[in-house]
């Protein structure tokens, strides 16, 4: 038996592991549990928020540090974003708490799926309030961007 028939036959499925065949977080699962596709996304991935994502580039600045440079749409203003960190998921974190959309990551899960992407599945928190969010992207790094701006439109939206 197969994941995807071990686990559909002891729990409704949900629209992820029925379009890739890879189960969602355990954490997930039973909210998931017969939503359709485009509920799931409105739910975990909405397009619309007070956060738009815009360009983004690295330059490593040595002891494992890089600059990390964004244009980070905030409502209706463009706003130019700068912070030195180890990494992708450190820096997005720095600017949006610069932006004002704290966010803390409470569990992190990433997955490669059948169509060549990654879809990373985060548990965020701000204020008391949990919230899991999705991106997905063709990268680790884009899936990652994509769930905390996800995840920051759904705690501060």
């Amino acid at each position: 038996m197969n994941t995807l028939q071990a686990f559909t036959s002891s729990t409704p499925a949900d629209p992820f592991t029925l379009r890739y065949g890879t189960p969602l977080p355990r954490e997930m699962r039973a909210d998931c549990a017969g939503m359709n596709w485009r509920t799931f996304l409105a739910t975990y991935s909405p397009t619309n928020g007070p956060v738009r994502f815009g360009r983004w580039s690295v330059t490593p600045v040595g002891a494992g540090n890089s600059e990390f440079k964004a244009t980070l749409g905030i409502g209706n203003t463009i706003r130019q974003a700068t912070t030195v960190a180890g990494g992708p998921v450190s820096a997005l974190t720095t600017m949006l708490y610069e932006a004002g959309f704290q966010l803390e990551i409470l569990s992190f899960h990433q997955i490669r799926v059948a169509d060549g992407r990654t879809a990373t599945f985060l548990l965020c928190e701000h204020d008391g309030r949990r919230h899991w969010a999705l991106g997905m992207g063709s990268t680790a790094t884009e899936s990652s961007i994509e769930a905390m701006i996800a995840g920051a439109n759904l705690l501060h939206g």
